[in-house]
């Protein structure tokens, strides 16, 4: 569990810290630094929206009064190339007629494929920002565009989770994940989710006798993280940081088989979710050698998904010990292993 979260945290302070280039566009202007950093943080977080959200379950068997599982729970949503890069168009940031400065690739290109908070630039991308000064005249800024993540995820957003599940009769289960709040010198990551776990198939008469189990999944997904970006910012300023809220929903229809040792599930369900990027704090942007501006908490960027997707699992069950692996169809595709300690 240690690794996975080392991993996990490893893949989302990545994606911040590549995010703090961000900063920089701030020359820009702030309208377009948000274009920007919109484009640029979207698959990243739409990524780990779908990575969080495996492995909620391992049966459609729901535990009876008393049964209880712990698990440890790792997770990792696959990245595709179309993830890995967007389309930037250099007349949209230049369709502001109340800007006083001009936007160019270094190649004058009208638009190129640039990499996402998932993606490289290789080799590095630039573009001016050209003004002018009212002493020195036309004046112009080189900005290099940040990469991402690249390679050095393996093509892989993981998350991992401590989890516990609780039957209550009735077909009714309680379940509950968390990440062990982690707290380091630039980044504060905590991560926590709930579910409720219905069994239909309980409420037949010839339950006992069914081979089958069905049952329904509701579930909520929750985190908070903070990157400060003061000590590694390449812009005068004070408090400067990358914070992020990214709230999820998963509503689950699952079947599964009822067999002594080796057990199948899968199901049909639908993620719905939002994460909110905020670039805070304050940012002294120099126009020139006299000029300069200071702005507060420039912008908020957000992402949301909705997604349907499908699931196959399998679960090999020995005793207290049971070791589930599982895969997702969806926008993000993903896989999820769990070892699992339970009663019932």
């Amino acid at each position: 569990m240690k690794k996975i979260s080392l991993l996990m945290l490893f893949c989302i302070t990545t994606i911040s810290s590549k995010a703090q280039d961000i900063d920089a566009l701030l020359t820009a202007g702030v309208k377009n630094a948000e274009r920007f950093a919109n484009d640029y943080l979207m698959p990243g977080t739409n990524g780990l929206m779908h990575s969080m959200n495996a492995n909620w379950f391992n049966t459609a068997d729901a535990k009876p009064l008393g049964g209880f599982e712990i698990s440890i729970v790792a997770n990792a949503a696959s990245i595709k190339n179309d993830h890995k890069s967007f389309l930037m168009n250099i007349a949209d940031y230049n369709s502001d007629p109340d800007q006083d400065f001009t936007v160019e690739f270094t190649d004058q290109s009208s638009s190129k494929l640039v990499a996402t908070a998932l993606g490289e630039n290789d080799p590095d991308i630039d573009i001016i920002v050209r003004y002018e000064d009212a002493f020195l005249g036309e004046q112009q800024e080189r900005i290099t565009l940040p990469s991402g993540i690249g390679s050095a995820s393996a093509n892989l957003l993981p998350t991992a989770f401590i989890q516990g599940a609780l039957g209550f009769g009735s077909g009714i289960e309680l379940k509950a994940r968390f990440v062990p709040k982690i707290d380091t010198e630039d980044i504060d990551l905590s991560m926590y989710g709930a579910g409720l776990q219905v069994e239909f198939t309980k409420w037949l008469p010839a339950d006992k006798i069914l081979q089958v189990a069905v049952s329904g999944l509701v579930a909520y997904t929750h985190l908070d993280g903070s990157y400060d970006l003061t000590d590694s910012s390449g812009i005068n300023g004070d408090n400067q940081r990358l914070e992020n809220g990214t709230n999820t929903w998963l509503f689950q229809l699952i079947a599964s088989t009822k067999l002594p040792v080796i057990n199948f599930y899968g199901g049909v369900g639908y993620i719905k979710g939002k994460s909110e990027s905020d670039l805070l704090g304050t940012y002294t942007v120099s126009n020139g050698p006299l000029f300069s501006q200071t702005i507060t908490d420039p912008f908020s960027v957000s992402s949301e998904v909705s997604s349907v997707r499908g699931t196959l699992g399998t679960k090999l069950k020995l005793g207290f010990f049971r070791l589930n692996a599982e895969y997702h169809l969806a926008e993000f595709n993903a896989f999820s292993v769990g070892i699992n300690f339970g009663f019932r």
